[in-house]
């Protein structure tokens, strides 16, 4: 994981964690290239406004590409750094990058390297959450496939998820269904700020 700091406010936050490849930005396989990194269509929008209600963004990426041999996590950590760059430059502020490096857990487990991080499994967005003093049960997580859904269900939070075409096995158990599902990050935004007003009017 490229940042884990601890947050001295201890005013819980609420934060919305972001699947990197597929819902930030476009999907390339195993891309460390930071020339080619470019943000997913119908997305800085949404978070400028969901930044503007008071979220804060961490992303949640499985990279098993370390794990493979493909790149090592100072190419990741570079990725971070470009992403944290590019949307300073749009004016939105990254809090987090969190990075799971291991193989697919059925390869992990073999390998003696299996682990609590890798999505749908819930550990960056609990690591993150502690470090961060993130309210999870006021966050949400998005992503692009039901292991993005799925691990944030089993974190506490909300979840919706990006039907942009990449998930492809669509196994809905009652862990792996999202609150919603949405076209692109900026009709995520819109869903969210809906349940908010809607949660401020029955709580009056």
């Amino acid at each position: 994981m490229l940042r884990e700091e601890k947050d001295i406010n201890m005013e819980a936050k609420k934060a919305i964690f972001l699947d990197k490849d597929g819902t930030l930005i476009d999907d390339i396989p195993f891309n460390v290239n930071v020339k080619l990194i470019s943000f997913s269509s119908n997305s800085l929008d949404g978070l400028k406004i969901l930044q503007e209600k008071g979220y804060i963004f961490i992303i949640i990426s499985n990279q098993s590409g370390i794990g493979k041999g493909y790149f090592k996590h100072k190419d990741v950590d570079a990725v971070g750094a470009r992403l944290e760059l590019l949307l300073a430059r749009a004016g939105i502020v990254l809090s987090g990058f969190y990075y799971c490096p291991h193989l697919h857990t059925t390869l992990s487990a073999v390998a003696g390297t299996d682990c609590d991080c890798r999505k749908p499994k819930p550990g960056m967005l609990l690591t993150s959450a502690k470090a961060h003093n993130i309210d999870l049960s006021a966050s949400w997580m998005i992503g692009d496939i039901l292991n993005d859904v799925e691990a944030g269900n089993r974190a506490g939070c909300k979840t919706i998820l990006i039907n942009n075409g990449n998930e492809t096995e669509w196994e809905m158990t009652d862990i792996r269904t999202p609150d919603y599902i949405a076209d692109s990050i900026n009709t995520a935004a819109e869903y969210i700020l809906e349940i908010n007003l809607l949660n401020q009017f029955y709580t009056v």
